[in-house]
């Protein structure tokens, strides 16, 4: 098998980052490609203050005597799902580089491993440490509209280094354009739908607590308004539901890892979220959902939904202050036909990447 190495964000007890991150791995072995997921935090500027912040963070998680059992409990769901994930956590050593080149393809993405308000856009993230001329971008993410100018220069010049760049956004298209002037960059899907329901059932797991009932799955990185809750209930009521309260550290589904999430999505009776990998899941799955638009007006998350539902012809499916009967039903007939074209899509980009 032909060998890759993955550059992406991670965020260890993220559920959509690890499942983008796994999409990627089992993606790349549809091309006989086997794959290592390399840890963000390796090869940084050890001078740098975001480094520093992120050691200190991963100390604290390791170390720390005051983690509850409810977080070991979800740490270590986390960690098994994470086991399907080749990972290479040896590369904490800023020196040994030459190991890298033992790759046959460096692949950056997907989420936004190139938003420089994470403290991304380093060397790492741009792959500099290699002279690879099988450098790929697969749907990353600069997670902003605009590149400030204190790093165009440089991002410039390595991008323009890549063999293949695809993107996850527009303006992400618009930004390595402008930077560039390269025509052949690909705006593709987020790497979780490019699996069918059967691979995701592979990793899927039946959480130790699963109701006995139906259940309205609520899933918000964001605050929940009295009103929206009142609104939910009132569902939850009127048709026999159990609310699971999946990020609620008071849930006994906040244990749950990404296997268990996708599982709760699965059988949901109702989906009701501000998030786009539970949008995306419901979708695959072909569940009712219901996408609230973040109360803490967080822009750059509303318009990445938006671009998901616009993409999938799903417009209907945004909370208007009421949750009518007929969003408790789905047709996805038309997206299932976008989606196909988007897989397609993300086929022929891989196909030409890897070519000689």
């Amino acid at each position: 098998m032909k060998k890759a190495m993955i550059v992406t964000l991670f965020g260890e007890y993220n559920y959509g980052n690890r499942l983008q991150n796994y999409a990627v791995s089992e993606f790349l072995k549809h091309y006989n490609i086997d794959s290592d997921t390399i840890k963000n935090i390796a090869l940084l500027n050890e001078n740098d203050k975001y480094f520093l912040r992120l050691i200190k963070y991963y100390l604290k998680s390791l170390f720390s005597s005051k983690q509850s059992e409810t977080d070991k409990v979800r740490n270590k769901n986390f960690k098994i799902f994470d086991s399907n994930i080749k990972i290479d956590y040896q590369n904490f050593n800023f020196f040994k580089i030459n190991k890298y080149k033992r790759y046959d393809y460096y692949i950056v993405g997907s989420d936004q491993i190139w938003n420089c308000n994470f403290g991304c856009l380093r060397d790492f993230d741009l792959l500099t440490f290699t002279d690879s001329k099988n450098k790929i971008s697969f749907s990353a993410s600069f997670g902003v509209d605009k590149l400030p100018n204190e790093y165009k220069e440089k991002t410039a010049k390595y991008l323009k280094q890549f063999k293949a760049i695809s993107v996850r956004e527009e303006t992400g298209k618009k930004i390595v354009e402008d930077l560039t002037g390269r025509k052949d960059v690909v705006v593709l899907v987020d790497p979780t739908m490019l699996l069918t329901n059967e691979e995701w059932d592979k990793v899927s797991k039946k959480p130790d607590n699963f109701p006995k009932k139906k259940y309205i799955l609520n899933y918000f990185l964001g605050k929940l308004s009295d009103d929206r809750i009142k609104e939910i209930n009132k569902v939850a009521k009127e048709n026999d539901c159990e609310i699971i309260n999946i990020l609620d550290k008071n849930s006994p589904y906040y244990v749950c890892g990404p296997s268990e999430f996708i599982y709760l999505e699965k059988h949901a009776f109702l989906i009701c979220t501000d998030s786009f990998h539970s949008s995306v899941f419901a979708i695959l799955y072909n569940r009712p959902f219901i996408v609230f638009n973040r109360e803490d007006n967080n822009i750059s998350m509303n318009s990445r939904i938006d671009t998901l539902l616009k993409k999938f012809k799903l417009q209907d499916r945004y909370y208007n202050g009421k949750i009518d009967k007929k969003l408790l039903t789905c047709d996805y007939t038309e997206s299932y036909k976008v989606l196909e074209k988007e897989r397609q899509k993300a086929k022929d980009f891989l196909d030409k990447a890897i070519s000689s």
